[in-house]
């Protein structure tokens, strides 16, 4: 895969650079700029990012827990039969594209990776990210399950082929060995999958259906195949405040409003006046259900939600002990500023890990000391509260007399995120968290821990994302 010439928010900002001075409409400018940096068209740039960022995701481990426990088997066996590397490029984008896919849909998936062993043995670990989707969609609760045979659950499956649904049954259960660490079978799988493929679970109708998403394109899938049926069928399950809020924010839209602060949150706390909002320090949303985020245009990450740690699992106590051990000195501060990520360790030698068996995110340093802890359900239920229904606003701003104003462009509109898909995406570095601590003489604030994502990656999380231009002669 080629590198880019230039960045791509880079090339954004020569396009409408391009069509500002020479008044040709931004859609001519990125295609002029498309083939000035040896692309044929805007839409081969958009692509080739798109790729970039999937191929340098590391698709999780496998999981063969069951192999140890159930069998007793040998680790070094194990490591010579499965998979120690990543799974094929060609594979990891189509299963990344399917990911989109399900995301622009509104549909909450999980994915497992049959094991060659697991396929032998005809036994696969309910890893975490599945036992969460399990309960998101009250299905079954692998914590109230009592162990043994006796106990085990089935239920009815499908595995989801372009023209046709084969019927399965899949089972769940907790077996007798150690703690009974919670274990699920579909009969049948060895025809519809072979180790490393990514297996897409969808819950419908107290059913389990499966894609399998290292094979198929499914938005490439004809509408007329069971692939779009069982997906139609999702929707269909699953006008209003949201319409008058637009049309309110289309009415101040047509003037510049006034700042009445500054730094980051400006543009919020402006579009919340003009909206008669008071100011919001709670977890609430804003707007009768509905959070109102805004940003300057040039802002490429959207904060999601604000959470601090929890304590009482963390070994720091506070943001204060964070900053005493992490911070560093700028002018007359003692400040702790930066971007941590699953991904690699930054500047401060801090880093995010996902223990999946755990539902924990693990803030750690290069020595591997913990930092902080946060568990999935606390930070899941935060983004269930804060982003049941949202409008992304961008704006750009201008100083007039000395005081700041802004124009509103944009708002995006997305509803109902798919909760089972959060600590994935912070396991792909996806959604990072940002540390905003600072003393000041005695005083130590904190205005996070703050976890954000780029907002060309909101369709992941959130579905089907609806923009809608608010001034058009802006």
């Amino acid at each position: 895969m080629k590198a880019p010439p230039r960045s791509f928010d880079r090339l954004r900002k020569d396009a409408k650079q391009l069509a500002s001075q020479s008044n040709v409409s931004l859609t001519q400018a990125h295609e002029e700029v498309a083939r000035a940096n040896g692309y044929p068209n805007w839409k081969a740039v958009v692509k080739f990012v798109d790729q970039a960022r999937a191929s340098a995701v590391v698709t999780p481990p496998i999981s063969t827990q069951f192999a140890f426990d159930d069998f007793g088997m040998d680790p070094a066996y194990i490591s010579r039969v499965e998979r120690q590397e990543d799974i094929p490029l060609e594979a990891k984008l189509l299963v990344a594209e399917n990911a989109a896919f399900f995301g622009a849909q509104g549909v909450e998936f999980s994915v497992f990776e049959p094991t060659r062993t697991g396929l032998e043995k005809s036994i696969l670990d309910a890893t975490q990210p599945i036992r969460t989707h399990f309960e998101i969609e009250n299905l079954h609760f692998f914590k109230e399950q009592g162990q043994g045979l006796e106990h085990k659950v089935q239920k009815p499956a499908f595995f989801v082929e372009p023209h046709a649904l084969v019927p399965s049954t899949v089972s769940l259960y907790r077996p007798m060995t150690k703690k009974g660490d919670p274990r699920m079978w579909f009969k049948g799988l060895g025809q519809f999958a072979v180790p490393t493929d990514q297996i897409g679970i969808v819950v419908l109708d107290d059913s389990l259906y499966l894609f399998n998403l290292s094979r198929t394109s499914l938005a490439r899938a004809s509408p007329a195949t069971e692939i779009h049926k069982v997906i139609g069928r999702y929707v269909a399950t699953k006008g209003s405040v949201a319409l008058e809020l637009l049309l309110k924010l289309h009415a101040i839209a047509k003037s510049s409003i006034r700042s009445v602060k500054h730094g980051d949150t400006a543009v919020g706390m402006a579009v919340e006046a003009a909206l008669g909002i008071p100011p919001n320090s709670g977890k609430k949303p804003d707007y009768r259900g509905i959070e109102l985020k805004a940003g300057r245009g040039n802002k490429t990450r959207s904060t999601i939600f604000a959470q601090v740690a929890i304590w009482p699992l963390s070994r720091l106590k506070s943001s204060a002990e964070i900053l005493n051990a992490y911070g560093y000195e700028r002018g007359t501060d003692f400040k702790l500023y930066c971007t941590v990520s699953s991904q690699k360790y930054n500047s401060q030698g801090l880093r995010l890990f996902v223990d999946e068996a755990s539902d924990l995110v693990v803030e750690r340093d290069r020595e591997n000391n913990e930092v902080a802890v946060w568990t999935g359900e606390l930070l899941r239920r935060r983004l269930a509260e804060k982003h049941a229904e949202t409008f992304w606003i961008e704006a750009t701003s201008s100083t007039r007399d000395g005081v700041e104003h802004f124009d509103l462009h944009t708002v995006t509109h997305t509803k109902t995120p798919l909760l089972s898909q959060l600590m994935p995406l912070i396991q792909s570095g996806v959604i990072t968290l940002d540390h905003l601590i600072k003393r000041k003489g005695a005083a130590v604030t904190e205005k996070g821990p703050l976890f954000k994502m780029n907002k060309r990656d909101l369709p992941l999380l959130f579905p089907s994302p609806r923009r809608h231009v608010l001034n058009p002669k802006k």
